[in-house]
Parts: structure tokens; sequence; C-alpha cells
């Protein structure tokens, strides 16, 4: 009778490991076949902008009066800003940047950049602000130092103008040092550099 006992032992050893087997595949099964989430990269506008424009002049002005001004967008995808781009022609320790929701003239988001030199670009992470697609936002500076970019004979750019996945539909801007929805537009020329980090969410 003892004998007996073995194999008993060993068949129930392989049903074990056979059933072991089956749920180890099943569940590697499972597993491939979750999407991988995807990670879209970010990607920086303004110099696609600048391109499709054809603004390849640019005139530095430094002390020139104090403005409010920046560029009206909107994203072709939902998406989000991680991080504000500056670029001057002379320092600013406090730069105010704003972002607005364009339709309500409301101030979503405003963010104080050090500019610690001239002619040298600053990257400024920020919380995210989230951007729904196709809805129109406005990206705005307060400075009396800026570069003018245009075209070399100062004609008029046609907008909107889709670079990557933001359309930039206008460049506008307001003489005061307050905290100012732009009222007025100009097609021949963009007053910067000012622009933004923005990652693809959906």
């Amino acid at each position: 009778m003892k004998n007996l006992k073995f194999p008993i032992v060993l068949k129930n050893l392989l049903l074990l490991f056979a059933l072991s087997t089956t749920v180890f595949t099943i569940s590697c099964s499972k597993d491939d076949d979750e999407p991988t989430p995807v990670v879209y990269h970010e990607e920086d506008p303004l110099n696609k902008y600048h391109e499709l424009a054809g603004f390849t002049t640019t005139s530095n002005f430094v002390n020139a009066g104090d403005y409010e001004f920046g560029l009206a967008f909107s994203p072709n995808v939902k998406g989000k800003i991680n991080s504000l781009v500056v670029k001057l022609p002379a320092s600013n320790a406090n730069l105010r940047v704003t972002i607005w929701d364009y339709d309500a003239k409301t101030v979503l988001r405003t963010e104080t950049v050090n500019v610690s030199a001239a002619d040298v670009s600053v990257v400024k992470s920020i919380s995210e602000v989230v951007l729904e697609k196709d809805k129109k936002y406005m990206i705005t500076m307060n400075s009396n130092d800026w570069y003018k970019r245009n075209k070399l004979d100062n004609s008029n750019a046609t907008y909107p103008i889709t670079a990557g996945n933001i359309k930039v539909w206008e460049y506008r801007w307001i003489g005061t040092t307050t905290q100012i929805f732009p009222t007025n537009v100009s097609q021949n020329y963009n007053g910067g550099d000012l622009s933004f980090n923005f990652q693809q969410i959906e």
C-alpha cells in the first residue's frame, strides 16, 4: 500500500504545477493586453510661429515704454502648460506673465519670471495649467523691453498660424503697467519673446 502513495503525490504535484502555469500564463496575457500609456513630448510653438509668419527680422527695444502684450492662441488638442519661456534684450527680475481666458478676458494664472540676463532664454516651471481643445487663451507679459519680430517688408502675416498643436490667432498689446487684457491688434509684427512649453494629455 505504501507504494501507491507516491504516484498519487506525484500526480497531485503535476496537477498543481499545471494549474499554476495556466494562472501565470493568463496573468501575463492580461498584462500584455493593457495599453502602454502615451507620454507626449513638450513643444514650444514660438519659433515655428515666427517662421510661418515670415518674421525673420529682429529689432531690440529697451526702456521703450510699458506695455501688456502677447499672443492669442488655442490648442488643437487637450493639453497643459508646464513652463513659461521668456527671452528679453534686457534683464528684468520681476517680469509679470499672465495667462488669460480669451473670451471671458479673465486671469487664469499670474507668474513672476526672473529674467536675470539679457538675450538668454529663461524657462520657469509652473504648476500645470490645463488647456481645453479649441478654446482660446492668451499669454501676455508686462515689460518695457522686447524683441520686435517682423517681415523684411513690414507686411502683415496671415492668421491664424498653426505651429504644431498650437494655433496662434493674433498679437495683441496695450500701453500700461497694470494687468489689463490688451485691446490693440497688430498683424505685421510680434513683440516678445514670450512663450510656453505645451504638452498634449489626450
